[in-house]
């Protein structure tokens, strides 16, 4: 009788070893963990062990330490990237933190036609780096659209180089980020603004407290997680730019070179000439720990403020 009733009880339901074991959760996870593993995890663990070898484009490479890290710390060439990408942090993460929430602010308001305002601050979000990259170029080249208004209306003699100087075309790669990333950063904003009660505004505005007022006192104490959210992530952006300098200065990364950033560099040494895989998977590895560094720098931020 009870064999009789055993596939039957298994078919309505009976709870076998699999769901006793607990595995039902693991295996709704294991999509995401395998895509992981395989495009997340291993190629970092790879990374960091070509990191340790003399390994070549097509050609493996013998072990040799840390020896890659104490030639890129003696490297002028990585130095130079690494001021620069700092540099490019220092001066993009201000302005993408700022000029996103005025934005936020300015068009927050439910008004006729404003969102044909949102649609076009937000339309260079969706543009490819490389097309926008190409149009900057156009519009900053010796004979482009900036230099010859400044030269019609007798501002300077000269066309400015924008693009054949290393600092100047260091400078016009932060302005294509600032300008590409303002729609992005600005609906965050947007999304922290729409919390933010209107009774803290109304009261204020009874007690006399104007626009600038209110602004300082309550909508920036009320975004202020939000700007360090943001803060963090442009800081992780501008310290992975490369489409910029690339498609503005050119293989090289502007003259001598002096434009180029960390991405920049490992994509010269890993598949320039001579290939030196091993010593660009260092560099890479550099860049993670100098990244990591902001990150926690901005979670320590973000814990402190909670406090």
């Amino acid at each position: 009788m009870s064999r009789a009733r055993g596939p039957l009880h298994r078919a309505t339901g009976a709870r076998g070893p699999l769901h006793r074991a607990g595995w039902t959760p693991y295996l709704f996870l294991a999509p995401g963990l395998v895509t992981v593993t395989l495009f997340s995890l291993w190629p970092f663990v790879n990374t960091v062990v070509l990191s340790l070898t003399d390994a070549r484009i097509l050609r493996g490479g013998r072990f040799v330490g840390l020896d890659n890290y104490a030639r890129a710390l003696s490297d002028d060439d990585f130095w130079l990237a690494t001021g620069n990408s700092v540099l490019y942090l220092v001066v993009v993460v201000p302005l993408l933190v700022l000029l996103p929430l005025a934005l936020a602010v300015l068009v927050q308001d439910r008004i006729p036609g404003i969102g044909l305002f949102r649609s076009a601050y937000y339309t260079p979000v969706i543009a490819s780096a490389v097309v926008v990259g190409l149009i900057w170029q156009w519009v900053l080249r010796s004979d482009g659209l900036v230099n010859t208004v400044l030269q019609r209306l007798r501002v300077v003699a000269e066309p400015v180089p924008f693009l054949t100087d290393s600092r100047l075309l260091l400078c016009s790669a932060m302005l294509v980020t600032v300008w590409k990333g303002l729609g992005y950063y600005m609906v965050f904003y947007l999304a922290a603004l729409g919390n933010v009660p209107a009774s803290l505004h109304e009261a204020a505005a009874l007690d006399g407290a104007g626009a600038v007022r209110r602004f300082f006192s309550i909508t920036i104490p009320q975004v202020k997680p939000m700007m360090l959210l943001v803060g963090t992530l442009s800081a992780v952006s501008a310290l992975r730019v490369f489409t910029e300098i690339y498609i503005l200065g050119g293989e090289s990364g502007g003259p001598g070179g002096g434009a180029r950033t960390l991405p920049f560099l490992i994509r010269q040494v890993g598949l320039g000439f001579a290939g030196e895989t091993g010593y660009a998977a260092a560099i890479s590895v550099l860049l993670f720990l100098l990244t990591l560094v902001f990150s926690l720098l901005g979670r320590r931020l973000s814990q402190g403020d909670d406090a």
